[in-house]
């Protein structure tokens, strides 16, 4: 999403060959029209981290300063950058996270353990472990070129997520190398009126339904379609994890120092 997230074909006839390609074509289409929706070149937010432990209830509320860019990499690729600052509660707080996109190659991240006092790089060894006690791992916050996985168009489908029902287009995706992929598979449904992935189902390597990721509030805001809302759900464990904008600025610049591992280790 370039690179494509979030948080996710041999035929025996040519006449079935022909519409098997054509369904590829497709879900690529739909795929990279949701690549392209336009970001803002820099976006501050105060969210709201809502961890639920959905057999007995018991949340966990974490507020978060969080800080974006959209820019060119200077090769032509626009990427994405973004920072969160743990603020609340006390036993997170202080904790800063970095992730830099690289166009053709894994994201770098970075983050600062307040009990260590010190920014440590995250290792892609590391992908599948939780991010910061989350239902999101480090892999999936990271970005996928969208060649790396097959992109098969299944339908056009009615989604209701949250209150609101989508038109959808769904999409299955394959990962082309499966060890580059902590899920088998993921299924899509892509809104065809903001291209915004609304809902998304992640398959594990036994294909048992994993996590999946909804998109319940979208806004339009200074023209820019922005996911007010997401919940990713770790159906396996019972617990979910949300994300709620509660303040946000678009297009106010913001210094590069900011997005560097170096101002992780004092947040200023």
């Amino acid at each position: 999403m370039k690179k494509i997230s979030k948080g996710f074909m041999a035929m025996a006839f040519a006449l079935t060959f022909a519409a098997a390609a054509f369904a590829d074509e497709k879900g690529t289409a739909v795929m990279q029209a949701a690549l392209d929706v336009e970001k803002p070149k820099f976006s501050k937010s105060v969210v709201h981290m809502v961890l639920k432990d959905l057999k007995s209830g018991d949340e966990e509320v974490r507020q978060i300063m969080e800080y974006g860019r959209n820019h060119d990499d200077g090769a032509g690729n626009k990427v994405n950058d973004v920072v969160m600052l743990f603020q609340a509660p006390a036993n997170i707080k202080d904790t800063r996270f970095l992730q830099k996109e690289n166009h053709g190659k894994d994201d770098d991240k970075w983050i600062y353990l307040p009990a260590l006092k010190n920014t440590r790089r995250v290792n892609t060894s590391e992908g599948s472990k939780a991010f910061v006690g989350s239902d999101a791992s480090y892999d999936d916050l990271s970005t996928r070129e969208i060649d790396e996985d097959d992109h098969q168009w299944q339908g056009v489908e009615e989604k209701t997520v949250g209150k609101t029902k989508y038109t959808c287009d769904k999409v299955k995706e394959v990962p082309y190398d499966k060890k580059n992929s902590q899920y088998s598979y993921r299924i899509t449904w892509v809104d065809q009126a903001t291209h915004v992935p609304v809902y998304t189902e992640m398959y594990d390597k036994d294909g048992k339904l994993e996590k999946t990721l909804e998109v319940p509030v979208i806004l339009n805001y200074k023209g820019y379609t922005i996911t007010k809302e997401a919940i990713l759900t770790s159906v396996q464990k019972k617990h979910s994890t949300s994300l709620i904008i509660q303040k946000l600025e678009v297009d106010q610049p913001i210094p590069d120092r900011v997005f560097t591992s170096n101002f992780l280790n004092t947040g200023k």
